[in-house]
């Protein structure tokens, strides 16, 4: 479950303003405040079972979004790229000015300044 959260937090990440209001409320309120489908029904005055399927719903969306548009798997592959970079500075031996510069420009590329 704490796997499958984590992906639906990151998805949201990059996709939340795609998603209608209500699908960001309802995520946020399950996923990130912990509430239960029962907190958040008796909240907006609606069923569990309707919460369910909104949620259900939103995290369809935010799966499809994923399949088209592959934020979420580029920004992993960058990462993992990240790290290999790191390792091989780690391991190089130049200047520590160096070092921290290409990390800076890397960074920078991938948008992580």
């Amino acid at each position: 479950m704490l796997e499958k959260t984590n992906r639906i937090n990151l998805l949201f990440d990059f996709y939340e303003p795609l998603l209608t209001e209500k699908q960001r409320t309802f995520l946020k309120l399950y996923f990130h405040d912990d509430y239960s489908l029962g907190e958040i029904a008796e909240n907006f005055e609606i069923s569990r079972q309707a919460v369910y399927e909104h949620i259900k719903r939103a995290e369809q969306t935010l799966g499809d979004y994923e399949d088209k548009l592959k934020l979420l798997d580029k920004h992993e592959q960058r990462m993992k790229l990240r790290g290999e970079l790191m390792q091989v500075l780690d391991t190089c031996d130049c200047e520590p000015e160096l070092k921290r510069k290409t990390s800076l420009i890397f960074d920078t590329m991938i948008g992580m300044d």
